[in-house]
């Protein structure tokens, strides 16, 4: 009787045992389905034994194209939140097709200046001369990023690495994942937390407006045709609507650009939040942040307070950074970040 009731106490806690195992193992599927991509498997200090010096060689490199080329910042910021929102955060943009087929041919990215391309690919060949076929195009052009918003003088943060390059690059996908500069906020929102990113990321990330150029197209509705009633889009200044137009005339040549932020065009700073307050948002996406009373107190705060805007602003880089990353053994570490690996 004791050996059947030892015998029937073993079974019963190896079941158990078996239960809890069985439970533990679904459990850990769950929370991979659930998972975003990528989530959580990024690090600091990724390339700490196969590349250590990786940061400071970006960083030369990405600080000697910054003092040649006046649009190397905003240029590099601009491309990095258009890989990200196409297939993630992979360096998908960079690829160069002879089919004029891929992300960068798609229309609203060959407006996408060249300098932005040029100082990854710069940066990239310097990285492989110290750590060949270690460090992603991926990776480099989230520090690249960091590094010119440093410059700029904004704020200095750490980046998260371990991003793979991505295997897919197609303009026919570009479609819809890109914001438009008629955007209104519903629009803005939807896109944005496709991604993980709330309505708060969204408004600091829109900040990065505070560098840059947009032509004239961008805006030129505003100016001439906003509705039957009114030519000029009553929420503009009528001193920066005015000047808008002196230097946007109807018809302008397509490369004419004007600057997102007319009061420190060259500074990251919070003055882009100051311009909405004031009517002076280029854009119809910029204007409506203000305008739209569900996000207009971000808006002030950002305006009032540098210290939260940046603190907004690293915090939404971050969740950036996280879109869609490849990592572990997903996708590949290219030799050349315009092309695929033969």
């Amino acid at each position: 009787m004791i050996y059947n009731r030892v015998v029937h106490r073993d079974v019963y806690i190896a079941s158990q045992q078996m239960e809890i195992m069985r439970l533990v193992l679904m459990l850990v599927a769950l929370l991979m389905v659930l998972m975003p991509k990528g989530e959580g498997q990024l690090v600091e200090n990724f390339y700490s034994s196969t590349c250590p010096n990786v940061e400071s060689i970006v960083t030369q490199a990405v600080t000697n194209k910054f003092t040649q080329t006046i649009t190397t910042g905003q240029a590099t910021l601009r491309l990095f939140f258009h890989d990200c929102f196409v297939e993630g955060c992979d360096a998908s943009v960079i690829i160069s097709s002879p089919n004029g087929d891929a992300e960068k041919d798609f229309t609203e990215n060959l407006s996408l200046p060249g300098d932005g391309f040029d100082t990854v690919i710069k940066a990239k060949q310097a990285v492989e001369a110290q750590c060949p076929g270690v460090v992603s195009c991926a990776d480099i052009l989230a520090l690249a990023t960091r590094d010119v918003i440093g410059l700029l003088g904004g704020p200095s943060f750490k980046v998260e690495l371990g991003r793979r390059d991505g295997l897919i690059s197609k303009a026919s996908r570009v479609e819809g994942n890109l914001p438009k500069a008629n955007f209104n906020l519903d629009q803005l929102n939807a896109l944005f937390s496709k991604h993980g990113l709330t309505q708060t990321d969204m408004i600091a990330l829109s900040g990065a407006h505070t560098v840059g150029f947009s032509h004239c197209d961008q805006f030129a509705s505003r100016l001439y045709s906003f509705s039957s009633s009114n030519p000029v889009d009553p929420t503009l200044d009528t001193s920066y609507a005015q000047d808008l137009m002196a230097g946007c005339p109807r018809n302008p040549d397509p490369p004419v650009a004007v600057a997102l932020d007319p009061q420190s065009p060259a500074a990251f700073d919070n003055v882009y939040y100051q311009n909405l307050v004031s009517g002076k948002g280029l854009l119809t996406s910029d204007q409506v942040l203000f305008t739209d009373s569900t996000s207009q107190s971000t808006v002030v705060r950002f305006a009032n307070n540098a210290a939260d805007f940046n603190e907004a602003f690293v915090a939404a880089m971050r969740k950036l950074g996280r879109v869609g990353v490849k990592t572990g053994s997903e996708g590949e570490i290219r030799r050349d970040c315009t092309a695929f690996n033969s």
